[in-house]
């Protein structure tokens, strides 16, 4: 496995690579989540390539940038076990150098949900992930669902901009009890961690009602925040029932959605998704 810690090495690399290369875009302290995106990354292409880099970009004001969970040495043995060819693992000068002012900016749907809450924050992620692209220059990208309002505004920024690469989201990979895996989940103590079932408890019972024929939104809304609410822990951010595409919230389902939620455990913010098909 080759560690590469700039963009100048990083294009010479990628130079002399005529086979199809699959890309996992990290922020590092790396989990079962990250490692079953390099897996399908190891079956489909011939060369993998993991980036590690805590974009400074996306954290707003009084965000966990600084204290952003950060473990390079362990990252790089799991990715020896999955076989990953390369970790690319730029300095924050070299990806935002001195006087750097250009932006990715991907409209209506970054200004919902996360966007609403985190103003900013997918103007520095499509920004980082279209220097990404363009460095790498990757046949195929992979992103978790666990993400997925991210994934959704990546596939419109790659469609939009006639990005030569395919979009691949996979499921959210979760703990025994739920849990959807993250790397901000160490900051979760023994009481914090139970109490964050809720989130994985509350879109369970969203998907449940649905199967059972339910179909207004609100009504799923306010089941959620009811569940939610019981938690003493728990502070809620927001509940959508949504647009798979637009993300645009509903009142009644007649085709697939997306139900989201953010909540506060503690100071922990955490988001859990699930898809009602």
């Amino acid at each position: 496995m080759k560690i590469i810690n700039t963009i100048a090495e990083m294009r010479f690399f990628r130079s002399q690579i005529t086979d199809m290369v699959g890309f996992v875009p990290t922020m590092g302290y790396l989990h079962e989540g990250h490692l079953s995106l390099v897996k399908q990354a190891r079956i489909e292409n011939s060369v993998v390539i993991v980036s590690i880099f805590v974009n400074p970009t996306q954290f707003g004001p009084g965000e966990d940038y600084a204290v952003y969970p950060r473990d390079p040495d362990r990252d790089f043995d799991l990715l020896q076990k999955e076989k990953t060819d390369v970790v690319f693992m730029p300095s924050v000068e070299d990806m935002y150098p001195l006087g750097f002012n250009s932006w990715v900016k991907v409209d209506g749907i970054t200004e919902r949900l996360e966007g609403a809450c985190r103003p900013g924050h997918f103007q520095g992620v499509t920004t980082v992930v279209a220097k990404l692209f363009n460095i790498v220059e990757p046949t195929r990208a992979y992103f978790g669902q666990k993400d997925a309002q991210q994934a959704v505004v990546i596939k419109k920024m790659v469609a939009d901009l006639n990005m030569n690469l395919e979009v691949v989201v996979l499921p959210t990979i979760r703990e025994e009890n739920g849990l959807a895996m993250s790397s901000r989940n160490i900051y979760l103590d023994p009481e914090k961690r139970k109490a964050a079932i809720i989130l994985f408890k509350a879109l369970t019972l969203a998907h449940q009602l649905y199967n059972e024929g339910e179909r207004g939104a609100e009504h799923l809304r306010q089941e959620m925040v009811s569940l939610i609410n019981k938690e003493p822990l728990a502070k809620i951010d927001y509940v959508s029932i949504a647009d798979l595409e637009t993300l645009e919230e509903l009142s009644t389902i007649n085709h697939s959605a997306l139900a989201s939620i953010a909540v506060r455990i503690g100071s922990i913010r955490l988001i859990d998704n699930v898809r009602l098909l």
